[in-house]
């Protein structure tokens, strides 16, 4: 979730229809998105739910028009990359084919096999957190991601420090705007799967048994996946995941840090659903998957605005997750009557299908920093950093470990 590319950005435009103009100052890269962007995304779904930024794409902010078009996957379709990506880049069968697979991999059978395994992670690196003492949630979250998706997949324990690299690298590309930075991370990646690929093909029968493996021995209608599309998936699993995770926990744990009372409720025990709802619910007032890209397949009309075939459709997730007209006032908790409606891992056919194993790793996380402290509260000796648009979420959240 969250994909974006370079000048496709919503903007200004002449004869923006009701409820009411883009602002004028509005600026996609300027200081006050930067500075706040929650807000930023909140004004601009009030003032124009469907706006048309000067790089020509669309972006629906509001809850219905963003559910109408990712529930209309015949019209707004989800092959918009140069670049395979499997399952979600795809479409029509080869979707339906390509998503039975993956979705093997997340089953509550195997999810719930995998908990201990993500426990003992999460558990032994709060374990080495100082306690008193200061931590960044983010850079938590991003080293707990790389060890978990490490015993998920069986890779090399050793391969930590350099996914790390990566996903700082990754996130700086992002950040530059410029492709042949994410260009050469993507390659970059790419050449890091294939190096847990390779010896297990040339293994054969005698490749250790893991969930990579397993991947390698799949197939999709009668056929072994290719090269090309075991490295899509595993890209989509690793790279996916380790970011998406590291915003996350930020925004989670600021949460339980900004509100004391939630955090010691969860601090008492709750059960695993109520734990996934309340993060849930957390994650949908600041979702850090700010939108996803889709196409039109044919003219169709969004928000009163007329869109022909071939037009470049940003679903604002951000936005739509705080639409006042479903949820109420921005600031409303409720985590079970919000639960329908909250859009953080999408809806339709093309809902997260890695869900699971990432509530799983959430719930774990937060899990083990409250039982290793007494109390979680903001460093006032640092700032939060927002992550820059368009990602989410933060960039860094300094806390105090008590």
């Amino acid at each position: 979730m969250g994909e974006h590319e370079p000048g496709d950005e919503f903007g200004p435009e002449e004869g923006v229809p009701a409820p009411g103009p883009v602002p004028a100052d509005w600026n996609p890269r300027g200081p006050r998105v930067r500075r706040d962007p929650v807000a930023a995304y909140d004004e601009l779904r009030e003032r124009c739910p469907v706006a048309r930024g000067a790089g020509g794409a669309w972006t629906l902010f509001s809850h219905a028009e963003v559910v109408a078009a990712a529930l209309d996957h015949e019209t707004f379709a989800n092959a918009v990359s140069r670049h395979l990506q499997v399952p979600n880049g795809l479409d029509g069968p080869a979707h339906t084919a390509f998503r039975a697979v993956v979705e093997r991999f997340f089953t509550p059978q195997r999810t719930a096999a995998l908990g201990p395994v993500v426990r003992r992670t999460a558990e032994e690196l709060v374990a080495d957190l100082p306690v008193p003492g200061a931590v960044d949630a983010v850079a938590l979250g991003a080293r707990f991601a790389v060890r978990a998706q490490l015993a998920w997949l069986g890779w090399d324990p050793g391969l930590e420090e350099e996914l790390l690299r990566w996903t700082a690298e990754h996130r700086a590309a992002t950040r530059s705007r410029r492709p042949e930075r994410t260009a050469a991370a993507a390659r970059r990646f790419d050449a890091l799967v294939r190096s847990q690929t390779a010896p297990r093909r040339a293994a054969g029968a005698h490749a250790p048994d893991d969930v990579t493996t397993e991947l390698l021995r799949e197939r999709v209608e009668g056929r072994p996946l290719t090269e090309e599309e075991v490295v899509s998936v595993l890209r989509n699993w690793t790279g996916g995941d380790l970011g998406s995770m590291a915003l996350c926990a930020g925004v989670v744990l600021a949460h339980l840090a900004d509100h004391p009372q939630r955090q010691e409720r969860l601090r008492r025990g709750v059960p695993d659903r109520e734990l996934g709802q309340v993060l849930d619910e957390i994650l949908r007032l600041d979702d850090p998957f700010v939108q996803n890209r889709r196409v039109t397949t044919r003219p169709v009309t969004a928000g009163g605005r007329e869109l022909a075939a071939g037009e470049r459709v940003f679903l604002n997730w951000t936005a739509a997750n705080r639409d006042p007209r479903v949820f109420g006032e921005p600031g409303d908790f409720d985590p079970v009557g919000h639960a329908p409606y909250n859009l953080v891992w999408g809806i339709g056919k093309h809902v997260c299908p890695g869900r699971p194993l990432a509530t799983l790793e959430l719930r774990e996380l937060t899990r083990a920093v409250l039982a290793a402290t007494t109390a979680l509260v903001p460093d006032p000796r640092r700032l939060r950093e927002r992550e820059v648009p368009p990602g989410g979420g933060y960039a860094a959240v300094p806390l105090l470990l008590r």
